[in-house]
């Protein structure tokens, strides 16, 4: 009996292009103007001088910015520019600049599978802020109110399997009794490492060309929320 669903967001509950074509340029976009404005504030200061040590020690904030920017189309995850570009998505988020996409099947099941009883959870490489805004603000409602935790890569990477042990251990729940949604067949290694069951995530519209045989690693493969029963997953 699954008891909990950890689901992955990128490719999984959101379209990759809403986070590549919206949210990252967006953060590049206004990262200049918001340090210009906010960096005296404490928050915001401590994230510029966590990332200027990793670029080498002081540097003007222009500089720092800079790097920031090559950072987000690096797709790097360092957690000070975690930390920032959440700042600038609530900002984003506030104004209506966008809303958080959720793929209508995602958002159905999910509803359904709280109502259920199970409990819901977020595992996502993005900062816990993160997840929570585009979930609270997304084009299917307010659905953050469905999720029981969230987990970012504060419990370790996600193609680790002790990141998953030490989500098993948070959760209090046995290993067998958790299932985890994702699109990175990698990731749903290491969590089935973990004792975890698992779900791959094909959608044609992330991924073109069908991922299927030898390609899901033994995962059972879903192109959709609607075809995974998670007390019938024999």
């Amino acid at each position: 009996m699954i008891r909990a669903i950890i689901t992955d967001i990128e490719g999984t509950t959101s379209a990759i292009a809403f986070v590549h074509e919206v949210l990252f340029p967006y953060a590049r976009r206004e990262l200049p103007a918001f340090v210009r404005a906010h960096a005296h504030e404490p928050a915001v200061r401590q994230q510029l001088d966590r990332a200027a040590l990793d670029i080498g020690g002081v540097v003007a904030d222009e500089c720092i910015v800079e790097i920031l920017q090559g950072w987000i189309a690096e797709d790097r995850k360092h957690p000070a520019l975690k930390a920032l570009q959440g700042m600038l998505w609530q900002d984003g988020y506030a104004r209506g600049d966008f809303r958080g996409h959720v793929y209508a099947d995602a958002a159905q099941a999910l509803q359904r599978w709280h109502d259920e009883g199970i409990a819901l959870h977020v595992y996502s490489s993005g900062s816990v802020q993160a997840q929570k805004l585009l979930f609270r603000h997304s084009d299917a409602g307010n659905l953050d109110v469905l999720f029981a935790g969230n987990f970012d890569t504060g419990v370790g990477g996600k193609r680790e399997a002790d990141s998953y042990r030490r989500i098993v251990a948070a959760l209090a729940l046995p290993a067998s009794e958790i299932l985890f949604l994702s699109d990175v067949v990698e990731e749903l290694d290491a969590a089935g490492s973990a004792g975890m069951r698992t779900i791959l995530l094909d959608r044609p519209q992330d991924y073109p060309t069908p991922r299927t045989g030898e390609a899901c690693h033994g995962h059972p493969r879903a192109t959709s929320f609607a075809q995974i029963d998670p007390q019938h997953l024999d």
